[in-house]
């Protein structure tokens, strides 16, 4: 069974999701327990029933206030660390409804009502069936939560039926419906293991499937997708006065490179340049390749366009150094075109053709240049400004 530290976090995040989207089971739940207590209670009149139905009603509550504190904390949005400190306060309160639960059927076994153990049982019952079936995403947290309240109540039946009694056949049923119960919670902890596999597939497999389809296979940069999504995220400026440059890249001399040494020494050096993007620019900043040896840039929060272009001059710098692929120093530049928002408009595909005819300009004087688009550029490319 793979283990929680070998979880990626996006699985792990998904999975403890699931233990924090019970609130209607947990208030059901424990509203059975204390109805079987409450009925024993008025029948027995028995103090010790009294308290332990109170405690289940105080950690029913307990436990539907957990859940909504973790909503308010900000559900999967927190760290892993805060993750676990959830995930181990729910498994605390659900442990302490296992010990209250197996406490209420030893009591009940104190004297020979069958009513009151088929109250006891089935609510034992439906604890696990709910537990299998919520929680399996989180198999310590049944195994544990089961053996609590399995473990005493079948030694308690156990001694039970070896305390003697006139009835026929009477230890031999209670013989029997211990060994049952263990029988039972064992075949269910193999349904626990084969629904986490399960979970932990699928999720696994989701969440792949979402990355590949968010970024570039060859460099691992964002691709066309998750880069529309991180503009619409960060178009409007969180202050009057910033902008968000468009930088449109294109590789000078990539093509002499894959055509003198071939396709693989020109996707190691997409590679390298992908890399070199990434430890220039800012972490709130995006590079993602458009396909073949075009990249962009979304940088964010500029105040000045003397900003963007001490970032494109940088880029160009590091672009422009040599590249050893395969034990051959290679060369190549980089032009930039850049474009701003919102002076340039607020939408992403109009933006990029700005940059576009900005990087043509670049191209067209000499490249390894940076050049903005102008309200020239613009007409010359049958564009206006929204």
């Amino acid at each position: 069974m793979v283990s929680d530290a070998m979880l990626p976090d996006a699985v792990y995040r998904d999975l403890v999701t699931t233990l924090f989207a019970m609130t209607m089971p947990i208030i059901g739940f424990g509203i059975l327990y204390v109805l079987v207590g409450a009925l024993i209670y008025f029948k027995w009149h028995d103090p010790l029933i009294a308290a332990l139905t109170g405690s289940a009603a105080i950690v029913t509550v307990g436990r539907v206030w957990l859940i909504k504190a973790y909503d308010s904390a900000g559900r999967t949005n927190q760290d892993i660390a805060s993750l676990r400190i959830w995930e181990r306060r729910y498994a605390c309160l659900t442990y302490m409804v296992a010990l209250l639960l197996a406490a209420l059927h030893i009591r009940a076994l104190s004297a020979h009502e069958p009513l009151a153990h088929i109250g006891t049982i089935s609510l034992i019952f439906t604890f696990g069936a709910g537990i299998v079936s919520r929680n399996a995403s989180r198999p310590r947290l049944c195994v544990i939560s089961l053996s609590l309240v399995v473990g005493p109540t079948a030694i308690a039946m156990l001694l039970h039926a070896a305390s003697g009694s006139d009835k026929v056949s009477h230890p031999e049923f209670f013989v029997l419906q211990a060994l049952l119960l263990v029988a039972v919670t064992l075949m269910s902890l193999q349904s626990v293991r084969h629904l986490y596999i399960s979970s932990v597939e699928h999720l696994t497999t989701k969440h792949d499937l979402a990355t590949l389809a968010r970024y570039d296979p060859l460099t691992g940069l964002p691709n066309r997708l998750l880069l529309r999504e991180t503009f619409q995220a960060n178009i409007q400026p969180s202050a009057a006065d910033e902008q968000m440059a468009i930088h449109y890249l294109d590789l000078d001399g990539f093509k002499a490179v894959n055509d003198r040494h071939g396709h693989p020494a020109g996707d190691a050096m997409l590679r390298e340049v992908a890399r070199r993007l990434q430890v220039t620019i800012r972490a709130e900043d995006v590079a993602c390749r458009l396909g073949g040896d075009e990249f962009l840039l979304l940088q964010c929060q500029v105040r000045h366009q003397d900003q963007a272009d001490l970032l494109a001059r940088r880029i160009i710098k590091q672009l422009s150094e040599p590249y050893l692929i395969n034990g051959v120093e290679m060369r190549i530049t980089a032009s930039v075109g850049i474009a701003m928002a919102p002076e340039f408009g607020l939408e992403l595909e109009r933006l990029m053709a700005f940059a576009d005819t900005a990087l043509y300009r670049s191209k067209a004087k000499g490249k390894a240049q940076v050049h903005f688009c102008t309200t020239e550029d613009l007409h010359q490319s049958g564009l206006a400004v929204a």
